[in-house]
C-alpha cells in the first residue's frame, strides 16, 4: 500500500478526498469528504482515502488485499471490506476470500479489480448489483456487492450476527478503524453468539442452522435471546430452498464437530424438520454392548469418524489407543485414503463429506426396525437396507446429486459388512475380498472407516479388544486389496469378452452371457483362473448349453 502523505496524519480517523496527492475535503465520513472535495475541485479526479487513527491492533490481512488496494482506493466512492476476513481477522487468521460493499457500481468495480488482476470475473445478481472475481489458482473469491440500506451501519445492523456485521475502510490495517455498531468485536472476545437484530433469524430462518455452524466454529455459547430465536426458526425451515438446506447440512458436517452440530440441531428442534428420518432415532434403545440409545450413538460415530480422518488420513497426533494401533496398521494407505477423500463430487462436494454423510444416515432404518427377541434382546434385522431405501429419498429431497446419493446409499447398505466379515474369525479370502468390492465399489474405502468408527462409537473405545483387532485386520486386508492388488483382486481385466464366448460356445447375446462374464471374473479375482484357456474351460462347464 502506497503511503499516506504525511500532511494528512492531522486528519486521523477521518475520510480525505484527494486531487493529484492534495487534500481537497475532510469528512468523518467518505460522502462528506467527497462532497467537499466535489464542490471545490468540481471537474479534477478525486480519489478517497482513510487515514487511521494512532492506537488499535495491527490485524493480519490477506496479501490480496495490497494487491487490489491501488484499484480501491482510485475509486470516487468508499469501498470497506466486510464479514468474514473481518471478523478472522481480530482472530489473528487469515482470511482469502474477501467481501466488500460499495454505495454503488460494485459489478463495475469487480470488472475493474479483475482486469487488474488478469483474471475473470462475473456477475452474480444485476439487479443487487453483486460481482465476483475469481482466482482459481489462489483458492480465492473477492465478492463486491452494493450496500444495502441507506449506508454502511444500516447494511451491517441488517447482518445474521454480530461477529459478522463489522467492517473496516479499504486500506486500513488497524483494529482502532474498525467499523462495530453492533458490538460484534466484544462478543467474540466473549465468546457470546448474537443477533444483530431480534428479527435476524426470522427474516432468514436458514440462519437458525448457521448459528450452530458459528457457535462451533468460533467456541461461542448462544445469549439466551439466540437460542430462543434459532428455536423459533425451526418452525420456518421448510421456506428455505432445498439447496440453501443442503448447502448449510454440508457446511456442519465439515466442522471439526459435527457430532455436536447433531446434538445441537435436536436440541434446538432443527432435526425434525431437516433430517426427520435421523430425528426419529430420538428414544430408539439398543441393547449392549451398545452403550447408548441409536441417535446419541450417530453422533458418537461422527465423533470418531473425525478422529479417525485425523489419525489415518491426515497423519496427526494419536491421543487414544484406539488410534495408535489403527494407526501402525493402517498408515501404508494414509496418502491413498487422504486422495480418495479429498476427490471431487458432482455438486461441489467431497469425498469426505459423502464419507460422513454416510455416518449420518448409516443407523436411519432402525427405527423402524426394532424388535425384541424371545431372550429379551433388542434387535435391528435388516436395518441397513431400510436405512438406504430412507436415505436416498432424503438425500434427493435436499437436491444432492444422483452421484452423492448412490454413494451414500450404498456406504449406509454395506456398513455392517466388514464387522460381518470379522466375526467369520478366518483370513479374509480373495473371492470375499472381491464380492466386498463388486457390491460396493469404491464405496467399500467408506465403508470400512464407518465400520471402526461404528466399533468405537458401541463401545465407547476399544472395548472388546479381540473384536477390535479381528476388525482392524479386516480393514488392512480390504484397504491392502484395494490399493495394491486392484487389478489381481478387486477388479481383474477380463481373460474373455463376451463376444468370445458366443462364438466359443454358441451363445445368444443375453443374460447368460453376462452370468458367465461375472462368474468368470470371481474365479480370476479368486485365483482359481489365469489364462484364456482356463476361462473357456470353465465357462464351458458352467454354460447351461
Amino acid at each position: 500500500m502506497a503511503r499516506l502523505p504525511e500532511d494528512v496524519s492531522a486528519y486521523a480517523g477521518r475520510w480525505v478526498a484527494l486531487v493529484s496527492g492534495r487534500v481537497a475535503g475532510v469528512g468523518y465520513t467518505a460522502n462528506e469528504a467527497l462532497r467537499l472535495a466535489r464542490r471545490n475541485r468540481p471537474k479534477a479526479r478525486i480519489s478517497l482515502r482513510y487515514v487511521e487513527p494512532a492506537g488499535g491492533e495491527a490485524l493480519q490481512l490477506s496479501s490480496m488485499l495490497e494487491r487490489i488496494e491501488p484499484v480501491l482506493l482510485q475509486q470516487e466512492m468508499p469501498v470497506y471490506l466486510v464479514g468474514g476476513a473481518v471478523r478472522d481477522a481480530l482472530l489473528g487468521e487469515l482470511n482469502y476470500d474477501l467481501d466488500f460493499v460499495v454505495p454503488e457500481g460494485a459489478v463495475g468495480l469487480a470488472f475493474r479489480v479483475a482486469d487488474a488482476l488478469g483474471v475473470p470475473a462475473y456477475v452474480l445478481d444485476r439487479e443487487r448489483d453483486i460481482g465476483r472475481v475469481v482466482l482459481p489458482d489462489e483458492g480465492t473469491m473477492l465478492d463486491f456487492a452494493r450496500i444495502r440500506g441507506a449506508d454502511l451501519v444500516a447494511d451491517l445492523r441488517d447482518r445474521d450476527f454480530t461477529l459478522n456485521a463489522m467492517a473496516l475502510p479499504a486500506g486500513a490495517r488497524s483494529s482502532a478503524s474498525l467499523i462495530d455498531p453492533c458490538g460484534g468485536q466484544a462478543d467474540l472476545a466473549a465468546r457470546h453468539l448474537r443477533l444483530t437484530h431480534p428479527a435476524a433469524i426470522a427474516d432468514d430462518p436458514v440462519r437458525a442452522l448457521r448459528a450452530i455452524r458459528m457457535a462451533l466454529r468460533f467456541a461461542c455459547q448462544f445469549i439466551e435471546e439466540t437460542r430462543q430465536a434459532v428455536r423459533a426458526g425451526a418452525d420456518h425451515l421448510g421456506q428455505i430452498s432445498p439447496e440453501r438446506l443442503r448447502d448449510e447440512l454440508v457446511k456442519l458436517l465439515q466442522t471439526g464437530q459435527p457430532d455436536q452440530a447433531v446434538t445441537e440441531m435436536a436440541d434446538l428442534g432443527l432435526l425434525p424438520v431437516l433430517l426427520p428420518e435421523v430425528a426419529a432415532l430420538a428414544g430408539v434403545a439398543q441393547s449392549p454392548p451398545h452403550h447408548e440409545a441409536v441417535l446419541p450413538h450417530t453422533a458418537q460415530l461422527l465423533r470418531w469418524l473425525v478422529r479417525l480422518e485425523a489419525w489415518l488420513v491426515d497423519g496427526r497426533p494419536v491421543d487414544d489407543p484406539a488410534g495408535v494401533q489403527a494407526q501402525a496398521l493402517l498408515a501404508p494407505y494414509a496418502g491413498a485414503l487422504a486422495a480418495h477423500l479429498d476427490r471431487p463430487v458432482d455438486g461441489g462436494l467431497t469425498g469426505r463429506v459423502l464419507l460422513r454423510l454416510g455416518g449420518l444416515f448409516h443407523d436411519v432404518g432402525k427405527a423402524q426396525t426394532q424388535l425384541i427377541d424371545p431372550a429379551g434382546r433388542i434387535r435391528f434385522l435388516g436395518h441397513e437396507a431400510v436405512g438406504a431405501q430412507l436415505t436416498g429419498p432424503r438425500l434427493k429431497a435436499l437436491h444432492f446429486s444422483n452421484e452423492a446419493c448412490d454413494y451414500v446409499k450404498k456406504i449406509v447398505a454395506g456398513h455392517m459388512r466388514p464387522l460381518l466379515l470379522a466375526n467369520e474369525r478366518v483370513n479374509l479370502s480373495r473371492r470375499a475380498t472381491f464380492r466386498y468390492f463388486r457390491r460396493t465399489g469404491p464405496a467399500g474405502l467408506d465403508i470400512c472407516l464407518v465400520s471402526l468408527a461404528d466399533h468405537l462409537a458401541t463401545y465407547g473405545g476399544v472395548g472388546d479388544p479381540d473384536a477390535w483387532t479381528r476388525l482392524l485386520d479386516v480393514v488392512a486386508a480390504l484397504l491392502h486389496a484395494y490399493f495394491r492388488q486392484h487389478e489381481t483382486v478387486v477388479a481383474p481385466p477380463p481373460l474373455l469378452d463376451g463376444r468370445d464366448l458366443v462364438a466359443q460356445l454358441s451363445l445368444k447375446p443375453g443374460p447368460e452371457v453376462g452370468r458367465l462374464l461375472r462368474l468368470l471374473q470371481e474365479a480370476q479375482a479368486a485365483g482359481e483362473i489365469s489364462t484364456a484357456e482356463e476361462a473357456l474351460a470353465l465357462a464351458r462347464r458352467n454354460s447351461s448349453r
